[in-house]
């Protein structure tokens, strides 16, 4: 079974990534069923802390997802799912960009 809840210092501790999506304007409401449809079966993965889709109150068409996962190889595994698959076939002919940038934890260099 999955952890359900994290201390700060585990939540800092994984590999984000950060993925902005622009939808078609006719598209948007269908990209936010989308992003909500995985919400479920991407939390429910070993390698996944946290997937939280945000949509924009300000421009509808703009979403923005935050994933954290254990290590980079549970991004890989989720990557290989069939409900990603899925939705990102979906997905992809309904929005104008979708960009995803990885980080890991900022480690300082003491200066």
């Amino acid at each position: 079974m999955q952890k359900s809840s994290f201390t700060p210092k585990e939540l800092n501790d994984g590999f984000v990534v950060a993925i902005n999506i622009e939808a078609k304007p006719e598209e948007s409401d269908t990209v936010a069923a989308l992003l909500e449809g995985l919400v479920k079966p991407t939390m429910a993965e070993p390698g996944v802390k946290l997937f939280l889709p945000y949509r924009s109150p300000t421009s509808p068409s703009s979403f923005f997802i935050f994933e954290l996962y254990v290590d980079e190889a549970g991004w890989g595994a989720h990557q290989e799912t069939p409900h990603f698959k899925e939705a990102v076939a979906e997905l992809l002919p309904r929005v104008i960009k979708r960009e995803r940038i990885p980080f890991v934890p900022y480690v300082g260099t003491g200066r």
